[in-house]
């Protein structure tokens, strides 16, 4: 997945300006980004050569609680790198999977396992999966060794359809004097890491999210982290071990790597915009199943968050050739458009009283005594998609930050009547008035 990265870390390189003697005895000694890396893994990661047996069990949930698809289970236990058994339970996907020295068995209820699922799964247990990638191609990009604050990497590498200019972002954030993980967002890959706790030798994250789109946030929690000290033995025992070629793996290519087994990949026609951008480029990452058919779209970047949506609904039809690395692989991909579209009918918008009328569950800002003065009132604008559910909150009057946050908190929490158009749901902005205490 870092086969382009070279270049960008290089370009940051060559960009860096030199300092003088001087200055750089007057600077924090410094890390490169690989070395801040396996340090902050050093310290936290659980299943490194060498960790203490653990036992563990965590939970998967959408943090607005919104969405109970995207709900699992994990538990794991672990003895060393080449010696552990995990079970995920999903209504979409299980799965126990047990390495015992060169044994595996796999067993899965299903035949695609899912991507959001898949990346939580991989933030818990291996928190920098490229890191390997990332100590050999981070030379020059340097970073204070001792911060009290977040520090972070940020970069971009180019994507690979020539004719659609879009790169893709990264950034490595680390918090804290300790140099803990506290960000990681590449293209196929992203994980957020906070709540850490001691165990052993170790300070371990206890919750674990990823940003899937706006509005959709996946929680992993550890419920339960206990050290592993009389393992039974039963649990390892790998009896008829599992095939290569029986055994769900994915695999990152790159978007020519993809067109080229593609078998019906029609390019998306692209529908009126309500808003924003009629003309520009938008990228998505694809999750593809081992016989070719598109299970997953994610947005990355664009310049109309409406052509996206249309995207990865025209995109779930896409069918491709079965990837094959020696045995048949699930696939992963970045994919760029360039898109020219029409201009559509604005987003309603409704007023207090009108908005207020739809919402079937309210919640009220708790705004501190001193933020507002009582009876005084303040206006923030609030986007509902066609099911009723808050979307984004915007502050167009620049209001306090603290009456902002509180409203933001609120509002989600909030729940409409699906608002009725030309006899179909549609989305709307409403400007919504709350009163001081």
């Amino acid at each position: 997945m870092f086969c382009a990265l070279a270049l960008s870390c290089a370009a940051m390189a060559a960009a860096a300006p030199e300092l003088s003697g001087q200055q750089k005895s007057q600077e924090t000694k410094q890390l490169s980004l690989g070395e801040a890396a396996e340090k902050a893994i050093q310290q936290s990661q659980l299943t490194l050569p060498g960790s203490s047996p653990f036992h563990l069990k965590a939970a998967v949930a959408d943090a607005n609680g919104t969405h109970p698809e995207y709900q699992a289970e994990l538990e794991e236990y672990w003895v060393a790198p080449n010696k552990w058994r995990r079970t995920i339970h999903s209504a979409e996907f299980s799965q126990t999977l047990i390495v015992n020295g060169d044994k595996i068995s796999e067993q899965d209820s299903a035949d695609y396992y899912p991507f959001w699922l898949h990346n939580l799964v991989t933030a818990v247990f291996d928190p920098l999966p490229m890191l390997a990638q990332m100590k050999q191609l981070s030379a020059g990009l340097e970073m204070p060794q001792e911060d009290k604050s977040i520090s972070c990497v940020n970069f971009s590498s180019p994507g690979n359809n020539p004719a659609v200019p879009v790169s893709s972002a990264y950034a490595f954030c680390f918090q804290d004097r300790r140099g803990l993980l506290q960000a990681v967002n590449t293209p196929g890959y992203k994980a957020n890491f906070a709540n850490y706790k001691a165990f052993g030798n170790k300070h371990v994250p206890y919750r674990t999210s990823e940003d899937l789109r706006p509005g959709l946030t996946l929680v992993a929690s550890i419920a339960e982290l206990t050290p592993l000290s009389s393992p039974d033995e039963t649990l390892f025992a790998v009896d008829t071990p599992t095939s290569p070629d029986h055994q769900i793996r994915s695999s990152q290519v790159v978007e020519t790597t993809a067109r080229s087994i593609a078998i019906d990949t029609p390019e998306p026609k692209w529908p009126a915009v309500r808003e924003g951008k009629t003309t520009g480029t938008a990228s998505v990452y694809v999750s593809v199943d081992r016989s070719g058919h598109l299970r997953e779209v994610w947005p990355l970047s664009t310049d109309n968050p409406e052509i996206t949506s249309a995207l990865q609904e025209q995109l779930k039809s896409w069918r491709f050739k079965p990837y094959v690395n020696g045995v048949p692989m699930q696939m992963e991909a970045v994919f760029a458009f360039a898109f020219a579209s029409q201009q559509g009918p604005p987003i309603p918008r409704l007023n207090n009283a009108e908005a207020r009328k739809l919402a079937k569950h309210v919640v009220e800002p708790n705004i501190p005594a001193k933020a507002a003065a009582a009876g005084s009132t303040f206006m923030v604008r609030v986007r509902v998609d066609e099911e009723g559910r808050t979307v984004s909150v915007t502050n167009l009057k620049k209001v306090k930050p603290v009456l902002y946050q509180a409203a933001v908190k609120a509002l989600r929490q909030w729940e409409f009547k699906p608002y009725v158009k030309d006899g179909k749901p549609d989305r709307f902005d409403a400007d919504l008035v709350f009163k001081g205490r």
